[in-house]
């Protein structure tokens, strides 16, 4: 396990922004406005020939009813509790602050190294907004610029001297990469709950709780997950707040990294506007989606009304007529592990290879049962088709004419392709290329 560094602190003080620059990343919310970042986010980052994992937190308030905070607070506690290392950042512009005593007074109950750092000291001609922070009896105050990059370094060199020393790590077997995704309030962070068995994520009944993409790795029966679990994707005219708008924006951005997509649907609402949308995101990018009838403890039920929500589903999400449907209550824990079933044999057709002698084999009774249309009224024959690659499945048929292969016949192909070739369940993509141009 690599060695782990959290950054905590009051809300606004630039946590997120240190968070970015150490792993390079874009991942989390930067915006001017406290309590944007609320789960904790994870990131490789190195320093020095030294890997670590860095935790970023939501701000830590010491003192505070409303539930949210609370929420936030535990998060923070997890974070502490989990890190090897902790650096605990203050706002030079806000200065020493009760909040900050109140934190520091819970930091010096543990027994890790703690570096006191005081941001948005931009210049030399700041630093003197640093002294006061003295009088919390630290001996080492750092002062850095997380925005422009001031004074990190120095931090960095002294943190990564009190990280222990981990043995050289054996290759990891890859992992499937998972995003629940779904419009706001449908379950997703109770769905992940469940399946961990703790408080991962902070599960609360306010549309857009989830901000930042939030990732967790799980291992069962041999198998290794990451789950990604999103911010809810609001309508655009529902996006009324700047930080909803990075919300959107972050969870079109996490379909880009998974590998499967668990398109959660509120069973008592049906299929919405908004569901055909998101779910439309998934498809062009070629990931894998399970459908979820989240809630289903709360619909009343005949003999019918699993085939009538079906029914409904793959009605209103046509595009998706491959990916599976269950039912489960993500709160009650109902047929929620008859979702892993699901995952594995999705993601293995998902990253399936079929040889191209298999491929063409089949490829011929396809064409004897239903031959291509005929192109300024010459056939247009598939010369032969192979398989490119995988994740979404990807297959190239070479043809006379690829500008006389009409759509309803990439649908036929499609159709074969799952129905024959064992992808009953993955998307596929079929190329057309100008026999001749025999390039991957």
């Amino acid at each position: 396990m690599k060695p782990i560094v959290a950054i905590v602190g009051r809300p606004n003080v630039g946590k997120s922004t240190l968070f970015n620059r150490l792993s390079e990343t874009k991942k989390v919310i930067v915006i001017d406005q406290p309590g944007a970042t609320r789960d904790r986010n994870y990131a490789d980052s190195n320093w020095n020939g030294k890997t670590f994992i860095i935790i970023d937190t939501g701000g830590f308030e010491p003192v505070t009813s409303e539930r949210m905070l609370i929420q936030m607070r535990e998060q923070t506690t997890l974070a502490i509790e989990e890190a090897d290392v902790i650096i605990f950042m203050l706002d030079g512009r806000e200065g020493l602050t009760p909040a900050d005593i109140e934190i520091t007074q819970i930091l010096r109950k543990t027994k890790k190294p703690v570096f006191y750092t005081v941001n948005k000291i931009d210049n030399v001609r700041q630093e003197n907004l640093t002294f006061e922070f003295y009088r919390l009896g630290i001996d080492r105050i750092y002062s850095i610029s997380s925005q422009h990059g001031l004074g990190v370094g120095d931090l960095l060199d002294d943190v990564v001297e009190h990280l222990p020393e981990i043995s050289v790590e054996e290759p990891q077997e890859e992992r499937i990469r998972i995003a629940v995704i779904g419009k706001p309030n449908v379950g997703k962070s109770s769905l992940i709950n469940k399946i961990l068995g703790y408080e991962r994520t902070i599960v609360n009944s306010t549309p857009g709780t989830t901000r930042d993409a939030t990732d967790t790795s799980f291992d069962l029966n041999e198998r290794k997950y990451l789950f990604i679990d999103t911010a809810g994707i609001r309508k655009k005219s529902k996006v009324s707040q700047q930080l909803e708008k990075y919300s959107v924006i972050e969870a079109i951005k996490t379909l880009s990294r998974c590998d499967i997509a668990l398109m959660m649907i509120d069973a008592q609402e049906g299929v919405t506007d908004q569901d055909t949308k998101i779910a439309g995101l998934a498809y062009e990018r070629g990931v894998a989606c399970i459908i979820i009838l989240n809630k289903w403890d709360l619909i009343e039920k005949d003999n019918s009304t699993i085939g009538t929500h079906v029914q409904h589903v793959k009605d209103s999400l046509k595009y998706l007529d491959f990916s599976p449907i269950i039912s489960i209550s993500a709160l009650s824990g109902q047929r929620v592990t008859k979702v892993f079933d699901l995952i594995n044999t999705v993601y293995d057709q998902y990253s399936q290879r079929v040889s191209t002698g298999i491929l063409n084999a089949k490829l011929e009774e396809f064409t004897t049962k239903l031959p291509p249309p005929r192109y300024r009224n010459r056939p247009n024959k598939i010369i032969y088709a192979t398989q490119i690659s995988i994740k979404p499945p990807t297959f190239v048929f070479f043809v006379r004419e690829p500008k006389g292969m009409h759509f309803s016949y990439e649908r036929y192909l499609s159709n074969r392709i799952h129905e024959e070739l064992g992808f009953e369940h993955t998307p596929l993509r079929i190329v057309f290329r100008k026999k001749g141009e025999e390039r991957s």
